[in-house]
């Protein structure tokens, strides 16, 4: 059966010449305003609509909400004269595949007619994974409760098809990786492997190697060439973590290689073609970063076509023992011990502390107390947390040396080298930094085991 096509445009001539060349392929029905589109709302929907902006009597961007609400599975193709980037990213946000500017050549629109049918089967196929993590952004959510998440998820819902860079940003252990996980498999992009590097975890030196590629005698150490994560990453995607804290002369590399889609490995005098999906994020306020020299202005525009904000979990309360509840679960039937819940005592000191550590640091404490917990339920005894000063860090006095994050990132290390024997190796692993990274905060921070 041929896949059915719907042009919305108020011009023939465009009509008449899209259809002559889409005919042969597919089934061809046609709109020539918005009014007569909004008749056709009621019936099936096509699985491609070729959507012109400036429809006379309506906007496209204005029918876009109404055709994504009636016709969910239905790819739409903006097609307009008045091309511009933001208007692109308006398209995006409110629901279009992908975005062409008049004049067009014929093989991109059949090129973009074949990758929305690819991405509305995999819609299609992945309906039921869809509706369940729909089911994060409602009333009854187990994990996000709280208003500010549930808009993050429908955010991510509406985004995640697309092939646009995302800039995610809040503080350390909000859950940026976790939202980079759920862009990546609601993406046609999930048959292939989502890759994440910590930029402030490389040395500088390599930082370059390790994304762009080398090639063997490049500089000191390289004894074969090296592919690079870019192009590592295929047809998948790229989580560039802690953009901000990259070497701004790489910086400006990595916008050049954001730009041409190709990527020129150290010591190379060829450049490979690259097509991965590209998401970063920060813990460092953006505008900050810009004003400290640490991010470059024009990355960052390249970058944050749309920006999703995870607010500290101080600010998201209903979150909390939603949160810890689904920790305690997992964390018990690992430990095979038949703990059930929290006491009120212990609610209340998890419901009132402010965690600078965020999602990471409230996991951690609950790993903590279910190890550490005797009875049935967890209780405040079972706890390291204390309500004294709402964000006291446990471990910590008042006048210690060390400030209140790094208090909290002391204490994770502290636990995860104890969880993996001492084992630096995996230890670094688990904490997604690299080992010399791992030396030199266990040596700053005097930890002994």
């Amino acid at each position: 059966m041929k896949a059915k096509v719907l042009i919305v445009d108020n011009e023939p001539d465009i009509r008449t010449m899209l259809k002559s060349i889409l005919v042969n392929s597919f089934t061809v029905t046609e709109a020539d305003s918005g009014a007569a589109l909004k008749k056709l709302l009621g019936g099936e929907g096509p699985d491609i609509a070729l959507l012109d902006l400036n429809l006379g009597d309506d906007n496209g961007l204005n029918l876009l909400p109404q055709i994504r609400k009636n016709w969910p599975f239905t790819e739409v193709v903006i097609i307009t004269g008045e091309a511009d980037y933001k208007t692109a990213v308006e398209a995006t946000k409110r629901g279009a595949f992908h975005f062409i500017a008049k004049p067009f050549k014929i093989e991109e629109i059949l090129v973009t007619i074949d990758r929305a049918l690819e991405n509305k089967q995999h819609k299609e196929e992945n309906n039921s994974l869809r509706l369940a993590l729909a089911t994060m952004s409602g009333a009854a959510s187990p994990i996000f409760r709280s208003s500010a998440m549930q808009e993050v998820v429908h955010t991510v819902e509406r985004v995640a098809a697309s092939d646009v860079t995302i800039l995610l940003t809040g503080e350390s252990g909000t859950g940026k990786e976790v939202i980079a996980d759920l862009l990546h498999t609601l993406s046609p992009r999930n048959k292939s492997k989502i890759i994440k590097i910590n930029c402030a975890a490389l040395p500088r030196e390599l930082i370059e190697s390790e994304l762009f590629g080398s090639v063997k005698g490049a500089y000191t150490g390289a004894h074969a060439d090296r592919e690079g994560l870019f192009r590592q990453a295929g047809n998948g995607t790229l989580l560039l973590d802690e953009i901000s804290e990259m070497p701004v002369d790489t910086q400006s590399k990595l916008l050049r290689v954001l730009q041409d889609h190709e990527v020129r490995p150290v010591g190379d005098k060829t450049s490979y073609k690259t097509n991965c999906r590209i998401l970063a994020s920060t813990n460092r306020k953006p505008g900050e970063a810009i004003k400290d020299g640490k991010l470059r202005e024009d990355l960052f525009y390249r970058i944050s076509a749309i920006t999703v904000h995870l607010p500290p979990l101080r600010e998201r309360r209903d979150d909390i023992m939603p949160l810890a509840n689904t920790f305690l679960k997992r964390y018990a039937a690992q430990a095979g011990r038949d703990i059930c819940g929290f006491k009120a005592d212990a609610v209340e000191r998890f419901t009132t502390f402010d965690w600078p550590g965020n999602v990471r640091q409230l996991q951690n404490e609950v790993q903590r107390a279910v190890l550490l917990c005797e009875g049935a339920e967890v209780t405040a005894a079972d706890l390291s947390i204390t309500n004294a000063g709402a964000g006291a860090t446990p471990g910590v006095e008042p006048d210690s040396d060390y400030s209140l994050l790094e208090g909290v990132e002391r204490n994770v290390i502290i636990q995860t080298l104890m969880e993996t024997g001492n084992n630096k190796v995996e230890a670094a692993k688990r904490l997604g930094i690299g080992r010399p990274t791992l030396y030199n905060k266990i040596k700053a921070y005097g930890i002994e085991l």
